[in-house]
C-alpha cells in the first residue's frame, strides 16, 4: 500500500513522550499515517485549519484550551470533521459532552493500543466507536441530569471548598440564589450533601481538580 492511500491524522496530546508513541503506533499501520501533530486546544485547531487530516486523534486535559474547546471550534469550522477523543477521563458527563461536541469515538488511554487503531479505523470510515465500559458508562448516565452553565459554575466552585458565601461574592448573585442553585445541583445529581455532591461531580467528570 502507497503512501498517497493512507488516511491522514491529527494526533493533539500536550505531554511530548505520550505523543511520540501514539505517533509511533499510528505510523507503524498500512492504511494510516500521522499527517500533524499539535500540543496545545489552540494548536489542534490551526493545525486542522493547515492540514484537514481525515480524523483528528484529541486529549481533553490540555492547557489553556480544552479539547472540548477545541473540537467545538474544529467542528464549528468542518461540520463534517471525524475526531476520536482520546483521554484519561471516564466519566459519564465527559463522554457525555465530547459526543454532544460532535466527537465520533470515545478511549481511555489505558486502553490496548489495538483498540486505538479500530477506534480510528471506524471513525474513517464513517462509523461511530465506543467501546464496552464508554458505552456502559454513558448509559448509566442519570436522565435529567444535566445542569445550567451557572449550575456547573457553581458546582465547581463547590468541588474548591467554597461556602454559599464566598460562592455568591465570586459570581455577583445573592447567597439565597446560590443556596437554590445547591439545591437543584443535589437533585440533579442524586445526592443529599455537598460532600458527596463533590464526589459525585468528580467520578463523573463535571468538574476537575
Amino acid at each position: 500500500m502507497t503512501n498517497f492511500e493512507k488516511f491522514g491524522v491529527l494526533v493533539v496530546e500536550d505531554h511530548p513522550v505520550t505523543r511520540l508513541g501514539i505517533v509511533a503506533i499510528i505510523n507503524a499501520q498500512r492504511d494510516m499515517t500521522v499527517c500533524a501533530q499539535a500540543g496545545s486546544g489552540e494548536e489542534a485547531v490551526r493545525m486542522f485549519c493547515q492540514h484537514r487530516p481525515d480524523v483528528t486523534l484529541m486529549d481533553l486535559r490540555l492547557p489553556n484550551m480544552s479539547g472540548l474547546e477545541a473540537l467545538k471550534a474544529i467542528r464549528r469550522e468542518d461540520s463534517a470533521a471525524r475526531c476520536v477523543i482520546l483521554t484519561t477521563y471516564e466519566g459519564d458527563e465527559d463522554i457525555h459532552q465530547a459526543l454532544a461536541a460532535g466527537a465520533a469515538g470515545y478511549l481511555i488511554k489505558a486502553m490496548p493500543n489495538e483498540t486505538l487503531v479500530d477506534a480510528l479505523r471506524q471513525v474513517h470510515g464513517g462509523n461511530r466507536f465506543l467501546p464496552p465500559p464508554v458505552a456502559q458508562s454513558l448509559a448509566a448516565r442519570t436522565p435529567n441530569s444535566d445542569l445550567s452553565p451557572r449550575e456547573r459554575e457553581v458546582l465547581s466552585l463547590i468541588v474548591q471548598g467554597r461556602s454559599n458565601r464566598e460562592i455568591a461574592t465570586s459570581l455577583g448573585i445573592k447567597e439565597a440564589t446560590v443556596k437554590s442553585h445547591v439545591s437543584v445541583i443535589l437533585e440533579r445529581l442524586g445526592v443529599s450533601d455537598r460532600t458527596q455532591a463533590v464526589l459525585a461531580a468528580l467520578q463523573r467528570g463535571l468538574a476537575h481538580l
